[in-house]
């Protein structure tokens, strides 16, 4: 009898082991179409993604004014502090959405055009000043002369051409404007912004089902920091980018800088990214300036910009972000380097407040180890 159910428990391990790999055979025989099945259903929840997305991103602003309705005096406004919340969230978001796409959008489209039709103009003027440089000026050296030829050589238009990315716009926003789409994803973030503590509720039965009261209590402890330092780090990266995208504007417009607006979101821009993106900013403005305006109006916009730069990381940066991160500048650089490496722009964002979460968990684990040694050693 013993034999009997030894030989069955080794048949039916051979027997799941051959369909496991029939099955991974053929799943890499169809691989193409499984991809293809992946696709579709990815896009049939695409609303849903962006119902999250557009949720996560409202999350902070509506619990802030829910807490604000919730101490009004007026009753009404106190029994609908959510709905209210959700309700004006949305509206300053639309308006500011508006407000973009009419009137920042089109200036900097057509900065950036201007510059890229001009860009073979402002290059011959830079290369005919170098040449009329002394020839034993430090520039002519064989190094730069070499590099100036490589310049000479690249065709920017064929990299940036503007037909192009307006063709990439049209097909990217005839996708996002889809009436369907767009209708699911907005009531699905109000539902999700409505109902979040039910959701939660929900979630947190769910894990403590599955992990029990003690590893649950973990899970929302380390769930909870995670989420704080990526809503703490996101929101005030953001605000922070806005304000110096619009200092510098005004700055570069007051000193005559040739496409300010266009340089001055380039700077917001870039300055999401902590210490990395600020260098990246200036050198882009300087090269920019440089070809357009010369090398004294480019030494006058490089002094006051890294002085602006200054201003927001001792004063305005620390105001907004706070202690969000407690992470040193050498973890920073660190964790963007490896981020831009593996995953580009979206990686170099998003490389911080991981290095934020990162950071705790090892500095958490260091401490349980150590305090199981030290009750060990009692």
């Amino acid at each position: 009898m013993n034999e009997i159910k030894k030989n069955g428990k080794k048949w039916s391990y051979w027997f799941i082991l051959g369909v496991a790999i029939i099955t991974f055979y053929k799943l890499l025989d169809n691989f193409p179409q499984i991809m293809d099945a992946f696709k579709n259903f990815l896009g049939v929840l695409s609303p849903f993604f962006i119902g999250i997305l557009i949720a996560y991103v409202l999350y902070l602003p509506s619990r802030k004014l829910e807490s604000i309705y919730k101490k009004s005096k007026v009753k009404f406004i106190q029994n609908k502090a959510r709905t209210l919340s959700i309700l004006t969230s949305y509206v300053v978001f639309i308006v500011l959405a508006v407000l973009v796409l009419n009137f920042v959008f089109p200036v900097l489209v057509e900065s950036l055009t201007e510059l890229v039709n001009n860009i073979q103009h402002y290059g011959d003027v830079t290369i005919q000043k170098y040449q009329s440089l002394p020839e034993d000026s430090l520039l002519k050296s064989d190094t730069v002369t070499d590099l100036i030829k490589g310049v000479q050589n690249i065709d920017v238009k064929q990299y940036i051409n503007i037909d192009k990315l307006a063709e990439y716009a049209k097909g990217a926003w005839g996708f996002v404007t889809s009436i369907v789409d767009i209708f699911v994803a907005v009531i699905v973030s109000i539902y999700l912004l409505a109902e979040r503590h039910r959701i939660v509720k929900f979630f947190e039965r769910l894990m403590k089902a599955i992990f029990g009261e003690k590893k649950y209590k973990n899970i929302e402890k380390y769930f909870y920091n995670t989420n704080e330092i990526f809503l703490g780090f996101i929101s005030s990266q953001f605000i922070d980018a806005v304000i110096m995208g619009v200092l510098s504007t005004i700055v570069l417009w007051i000193m005559g800088i040739k496409y300010a607006p266009l340089l001055g979101f380039i700077i917001g821009l870039f300055n999401i990214i902590p210490y990395v993106g600020a260098i990246i900013a200036i050198a882009v403005a300087g090269l920019v300036t440089l070809i357009t305006g010369g090398v004294t109006q480019t030494i006058w916009m490089l002094v006051v910009i890294i002085i602006l730069q200054q201003i927001d990381a001792n004063i305005i940066n620390p105001k907004i972000v706070g202690n969000t991160l407690k992470i040193s500048p050498l973890l920073v650089i660190f964790a963007i380097t490896i981020g831009g490496a593996y995953f580009k722009i979206v990686g170099m964002f998003l490389a911080v407040p991981v290095a934020a979460v990162s950071k705790i968990l090892v500095e958490d684990y260091i401490e349980y180890k150590n305090s199981i040694g030290k009750t060990f050693n009692k």
